[in-house]
């Protein structure tokens, strides 16, 4: 019988990328498996920004509506089980090495292996069914076209959140060829809801919907009253004095698209009453989203990773924190506009510390310590890795905002729950 650390051992190897992108391997592996996707239904999401906050917000109202629901996410921020629950609790390491085992004995003479994010897609889809979710939140990986994910028959919504340019050796090159691929979540007769975007992106939208004849909604602006890093009130499409637990100023537009999708499963007989609605909002919580770790002194910590999540930080920056002064805690992968995202929040930061976070993909603490002395001119120190960049901005009692890298959130999280358990 497999072991956790077996288990892990066999997502590992695969590699985080199939070697030929499509669903050329998911589709008989299903048929191997049973195809417990066809039995269980799903609200899909793909997006390029806030597909895990929008995830977790649907989440909450949904259980807050009675429901049992499945919850399907990347990437984990310290434990694989963290991509797999079931009304927020994670898959067990029994229940996750046994599901592994039996995935990998159906794809044990694929002339192709399995990526890990195609094994753990295919562990999330028999542990949903035999846990009897009755729906399941599945959001999609980098794509959504070839994204093993989109193996499922017509969700009951599928959903689109905010796009921007990412990934663009695989999705291309330009917001219309990116928006096609994640266009192809969107199934004959499925309604989609979409994050009100850029007009070439959501013209190719409108045509695929209007392609297959999937009923499109498109969020509207939101009525923000007020927030700060506690939380925040909204108003939308009538529904006035919302409370987000959650604090970021991109939330309220995250909050708009779960409104709609609730609306939209409410017209094909799901059950939510609206005061689900409300207390699954005030209850969300995604760790590592503008996330105040504490409050005196200030410590911030943001998974922004690309030019678009920054830009969106520095709005929240600007709106909660307007005094600036903050101790920049940085690691970035070497593939992003790093330039750019530190000229974002420079109007907030007095200096920076560099690290590099724990990924083959990461830039050397070392290059972007150079990059901040010759763009912005401001104190920079090059820390290394993420706990020696912590050790030191924690002995100095600033304010401090971490981000750039998802793959740094889990090690500060947890540094944080040593010294708050």
């Amino acid at each position: 019988m497999m072991s956790m650390d077996d288990a892990l051992q066999y997502i590992q190897s695969s590699g985080w990328q199939s070697r030929t992108p499509g669903l050329q391997r998911m589709v008989p592996l299903m048929e191997r498996l049973g195809s417990p996707h066809k039995t269980l239904r799903f609200v899909h999401i793909a997006g390029t920004n806030g597909k895990g906050s929008t995830a977790a917000m649907l989440d909450a109202v949904l259980q807050a509506a009675g429901l049992r629901v499945g919850l399907f996410t990347s990437p984990h921020l310290l434990r694989y089980n963290e991509r797999i629950q079931v009304n927020t609790v994670p898959i067990s390491d029994a229940d996750f090495a046994a599901l592994a085992e039996e995935v990998q004995t159906a794809a044990s003479d694929f002339p192709e292996s399995l990526s890990e994010f195609e094994i753990l897609t295919a562990i999330g889809f028999l542990y949903f069914l035999c846990q009897n979710c009755d729906i399941v939140v599945l959001e999609a990986g980098m794509g959504g076209r070839l994204d093993s994910t989109n193996v499922i028959p017509p969700p009951e919504a599928a959903v689109i959140t905010s796009l921007s340019l990412e990934h663009t050796a695989f999705l291309g090159d330009t917001l219309e060829k990116i928006a096609g691929e994640k266009a192809g979540i969107i199934k004959p007769g499925s309604p989609v809801i979409l994050y009100g975007q850029a007009p070439e992106a959501e013209a190719v939208i409108r045509e695929t919907c209007a392609a297959r004849g999937c009923p499109l909604t498109v969020t509207e602006k939101v009525c923000r009253y007020s927030g700060n890093l506690s939380g925040q009130w909204i108003g939308y499409r009538g529904r006035e004095g919302c409370f987000l637990r959650l604090p970021g100023v991109y939330q309220s537009r995250n909050a708009a698209v779960v409104l709609d999708t609730v609306d939209v499963l409410r017209r094909k007989g799901w059950h939510i009453p609206e005061e689900a609605v409300r207390e699954g909002l005030s209850n969300a919580v995604w760790p590592g989203r503008f996330e105040l770790l504490r409050s005196e002194p200030l410590f911030l910590l943001d998974g922004a990773h690309n030019l678009d999540g920054v830009l969106a930080l520095a709005e929240c920056l600007r709106k909660c924190v307007p005094e600036g002064g903050l101790t920049f805690l940085m690691g970035v992968m070497a593939d992003k506009d790093y330039g750019a995202m530190l000229d974002a929040v420079a109007p907030y930061g007095a200096e920076f510390v560099t690290v590099t976070p724990e990924s083959p993909r990461a830039l050397p603490s070392a290059e972007l310590a150079e990059a901040v002395r010759t763009r912005l001119g401001v104190p920079v120190r090059d820390a290394g890795s993420v706990e020696s960049g912590l050790d030191l901005v924690l002995g100095e009692g600033k304010p401090v905002c971490a981000f750039g890298s998802l793959y740094q959130t889990g090690t500060i999280r947890e540094r944080f729950a040593e010294i708050h358990p």
